[in-house]
């Protein structure tokens, strides 16, 4: 089987995903694969952008489909992050590399299926937006619609809080699992959300990304240089310095 890494909310966090990325050197993985939002929120997408190209593949996140298209549901810091990151990629750098960059973008594909594994951002049923929370599981019509949709096993992101949904409704939180975790029911399935590399949003500030190798999942939590991030946003004027500050408390 082969062993991957996988990555998630990035968000123009160039030291977070260095870090990470040192780290995945040392687990001696076949690939790497990332489920979207490259850019956004952070100080650096060009250089995240040009790191995610050389992965197995990355599926199309919120906000990288938000760098090309009108954002939806944003926020006025969400918003004025995305609009500055759009800005980043249309006039940086040479015309050909630009090109390259929004041309990645638009090839990200929304989905993808691998024998029994489902790669999105969000959800099966809304891969690019919908948002499935740890609360989530007191709602069992909502999880009974989306596990519907997955054949044994789906990885996703999007609300940058690592776990694993199971069939049962389920939430088992990257903090309470094992150091390596197996998927054990060869009939229950799973949903196993990554957590985020540039922004994590579970009260710890580390970098976050997943090992999934032999139906066995291992969280991974990476210490980054968190302050030379902040410096960096608090240098861009269109970037709320609120966007640094809170990489500080992993929320």
């Amino acid at each position: 089987m082969t062993r991957t890494a996988i990555l998630s909310d990035i968000h123009g966090n160039l030291a977070a995903l260095e870090a990470v990325l040192e780290d995945v050197r040392t687990q001696v993985v076949d690939e790497i694969i990332c489920l979207g939002d490259v850019v956004g929120y952070g100080p650096r997408p060009r250089e995240c952008l040009d790191k995610t190209m050389e992965f197995a593949f990355t599926v199309l996140g919120n906000h990288d489909s938000s760098a090309i298209f009108d954002p939806e549901g944003f926020n006025t810091t969400a918003e004025r992050a995305i609009f500055w990151t759009r800005e980043q990629l249309h006039t940086a750098d040479t015309p050909a590399l630009c090109r390259r960059r929004l041309e990645f973008i638009c090839k990200m594909p929304r989905v993808v299926q691998r024998d029994a594994q489902l790669f999105v951002h969000g959800s099966p049923r809304g891969p690019t937006t919908e948002y499935v929370f740890p609360e989530d599981t007191q709602n069992p019509r909502k999880m009974d619609k989306l596990f519907a949709l997955v054949t044994r096993v789906c990885f996703q992101g999007h609300t940058h809080v690592p776990g694993i949904f199971t069939s049962e409704n389920r939430f088992i939180r990257s903090s309470d699992v094992s150091e390596h975790f197996r998927l054990f029911d060869n009939v229950a399935k799973w949903m196993v959300n990554v957590g985020s590399v540039g922004q994590p949003r579970d009260g710890d500030p580390r970098s976050c990304y997943v090992i999934w190798d032999d139906n066995t999942v291992t969280f991974r939590r990476i210490p980054y240089d968190i302050e030379q991030t902040v410096r960096e946003i608090e240098a861009e004027p269109e970037l709320d310095d609120m966007l640094g500050y809170r990489l500080r408390e992993g929320r």
